[in-house]
C-alpha cells in the first residue's frame, strides 16, 4: 500500500505502508541504534516522535517480551528502509509488523532513510506526516502545519504514573498508601521514591540491582507526601516533551533538594537543571542512538552512551552547580552534581538494555550518594 511522508518545510518521500491503512503525525526524528528497535518503541520518551531507524534492516529478530520497556508502543510512527516480516529468533514472539498492528502504530518502509536523516541533521528535526489517504504532498503539508511544535510541549501526562507502584517480580505491581503518603518498606533495600514521568523498566531493574528498593509515583506527589512515605532518597524518571513546560514538576523539585539526596536521569536530569537555576534549549536533531561518546570528568574516562533526548540542560551562570560528564560530539552537558548538596544526574541512559553498558557504573554513584547523604 502507497504511503507519503512530508515535513513541514515541503521535504517529502514516497514508501509503503507494512501496516495498513493510516495517517499520522509528529515531531520527525532519526535514531542511529543498529539494534534495539523494540526498546526504542516502547520507551515513553519517544511519546509525539515519529521515529526513523538509520540502519536500513529492521525486525529480523522480531519483537520478545522480555525486551519490553512499558506496557505499549509509544512512537506515533516508525519508519525503516525496509522491514523483515520473518524473524529468526527462538525468543521472539511475532514479528514487527503485528506488533505495530496491535498497538495501532503506523509502520512505513520503501522509504530513503539515507535522505530523510541527511535532511533531518542539515535542517533541524522538524513536524511531519505519514498517510496513505492524503498522497498530495501540499495536501499533507497544510495537516502537518496545523500540528503544534516539541518546544513547549508538555507530554508526560500523557506517558506518567498514574497511581503508586512497586518494580516486583520483574514487573510493576499497584501499591496502596496511606492518606498522607504514608507506606510499609519491605526492607528490600535502600528506600527510594522514583518520580515517574514515563520510565523505562530496565531503569527499575538496575535500581533494584544496586541496591535500592524503589517505590515509584505520579508527579503530582507533593514534597509532604514524599516526606511522610519514609523514602531516604529521591530518583527522577525520563519521559517525553519540552521539560521548561513543566513548572508544577520544577517547582516540586526545588522542595525536594532542600529534603532528600536527589538524583535523576534524561527529562528528570533536565528538570534538576531546571531546580537548580538552569535553563534548557532544544537541540537541533537530538541525540538518539547507542554510539555517543561521553567523557566523565570526575575521572577522565571516555564512554560509548545510549541517547534519547531533543533537549539539554545550560548552566550558564549558575555557580553552585558543577558539570561531571560532557558530549563528546557537541559539548554538551551530559551529567551535573551540585557543589553542596546531594545531589547529582546525566542526560545520557545507563540503563540502556539493548547497549551499551558503559555507563551502568551510574547506579552504584547514585547508591554511594544516597548513602553518604543518609549516614
Amino acid at each position: 500500500m502507497k504511503a507519503l511522508l512530508v515535513l513541514e518545510d515541503g521535504f517529502a518521500l514516497e514508501g509503503r505502508s507494512f501496516t495498513g491503512e493510516f495517517e499520522s503525525g509528529g515531531e520527525v526524528i532519526f535514531t542511529t541504534g543498529m539494534t534495539g528497535y523494540q526498546e526504542v518503541l516502547t520507551d515513553p520518551s519517544y511519546y509525539g516522535q515519529m521515529v526513523c531507524m538509520t540502519y536500513p534492516l529492521v525486525g529480523n529478530y522480531g519483537v520478545c517480551p522480555k525486551d519490553m520497556e512499558s506496557a505499549r508502543v509509544h512512537c506515533s510512527a516508525f519508519l525503516v528502509k525496509e522491514c523483515c516480516k520473518r524473524p529468526s529468533n527462538w525468543q521472539a514472539s511475532m514479528p514487527l509488523p503485528r506488533f505495530l498492528q496491535k498497538y495501532g502504530t503506523p509502520g512505513m518502509e520503501g522509504l530513503d532513510t539515507r535522505a530523510l536523516t541527511r535532511h533531518l541533521r542539515c535542517n533541524g528535526a522538524m513536524r511531519g506526516m505519514i498517510s496513505t489517504r492524503t498522497l498530495d504532498p501540499e495536501a499533507l503539508r497544510a495537516k502537518v502545519l496545523e500540528q503544534p511544535t516539541m518546544k513547549g510541549r508538555n507530554l508526560v501526562p500523557f506517558v506518567a504514573a498514574r497511581q503508586p507502584y512497586v518494580w516486583r517480580d520483574n514487573r510493576p505491581q499497584e501499591v496502596t498508601l496511606g492518606a498522607d503518603g504514608a507506606y510499609a518498606w519491605n526492607g528490600a533495600g535502600f528506600p527510594l521514591l522514583v518520580y515517574d514521568f514515563g520510565i523505562k523498566w530496565n531503569i527499575l531493574r538496575c535500581l533494584c540491582d544496586a541496591g535500592f528498593e524503589p517505590l515509584c509515583v505520579p508527579p503530582a506527589f507533593s514534597a509532604q507526601q514524599a516526606k511522610a512515605c519514609g523514602a531516604r532518597g529521591v530518583f527522577l524518571s525520563n519521559g517525553p516533551g519540552d521539560p521548561a513546560s513543566l513548572k508544577p514538576e520544577i517547582a516540586l523539585v526545588r522542595e525536594l533538594v532542600g529534603m532528600f539526596p536527589v538524583t535523576g536521569i534524561c527529562l528528570g536530569h533536565q528538570i534538576i537543571g531546571h531546580a537548580l537555576g538552569g535553563s534548557t534549549d532544544k537541540l537541533k536533531f537530538g541525540h538518539h542512538g547507542c554510539n555517543h561518546p561521553v567523557k566523565d570528568l570526575t575521572t577522565g574516562r571516555i564512554e560509548i552512551s545510549s541517547q534519547n533526548h531533543g533537549f539539554h540542560v545550560v548552566l550558564d551562570g549558575v555557580h553552585d552547580v558543577e558539570a561531571t560528564h560532557v558530549n563528546l560530539n557537541d559539548n554538551t552537558l551530559e551529567g551535573l552534581r551540585h557543589k553542596t548538596l546531594p545531589v547529582m544526574s546525566v542526560q545520557y541512559h545507563p540503563e540502556a538494555a539493548a547497549g551499551p553498558h558503559d555507563g551502568r557504573y551510574l547506579f552504584d554513584r547514585f547508591r554511594r550518594l544516597m548513602g553518604e547523604a543518609a549516614a
